[in-house]
């Protein structure tokens, strides 16, 4: 993970630029074949974000959606943006224990058209709101900068005991 600091005109603000792998699989019990984000990128505190997903061929749920026209279910698109706000949420906690992320709700979800392996799947992800311990965001899914998919995706953080 890379980290920079921004002074802003009171004090000094803590920006992450980015979460490798690595800071993803601490970040999310996730693993695979259920990981859905590969890294995150242009983090802003639990603001905003950009998650990216390498999809690729071998996937196993392409073995049956669909055999001979591989197409990712619109529902893992889903799963990769609440991921990836999961993310954002257990870095920009201010505490060390570690915490597990609950997907909650999801709104106003669209799909425009599908994802098939080689492309490159980004989750632009913005917070809409945040009450105590639970995030709300909206999500674009897009490749090579065309919408893809988008929703209004809600996470609740637990301390893991």
């Amino acid at each position: 993970m890379t980290e920079t600091t921004s002074m802003g005109a009171d004090a000094a603000t803590k920006v992450l630029q980015s979460a490798d792998i690595q800071r993803v699989l601490a970040c999310l019990p996730h693993r695979y074949p259920f990981l859905m984000v590969d890294r995150v990128e242009q983090i802003d505190a639990d603001l905003s974000c950009i998650g990216i997903k390498n999809v690729t061929a071998n996937e196993p749920h392409f073995q049956g959606h669909f055999p001979g026209n591989p197409v990712m279910p619109g529902v893992l698109i889903i799963e990769g943006m609440a991921q990836t706000a999961g993310v954002v949420c257990v870095l920009g906690k201010d505490n060390e224990k570690p915490s597990l992320v609950y997907f909650m709700t999801i709104d106003e979800a669209k799909f425009r058209r599908p994802v098939v392996p080689g492309d490159v799947l980004e989750y632009h992800m913005t917070r809409i709101s945040r009450r105590r311990n639970m995030w709300w965001y909206r999500g674009e899914a897009k490749v090579r900068g065309e919408l893809v998919a988008e929703a209004k995706v809600g996470a609740m953080i637990v301390e893991n005991s």
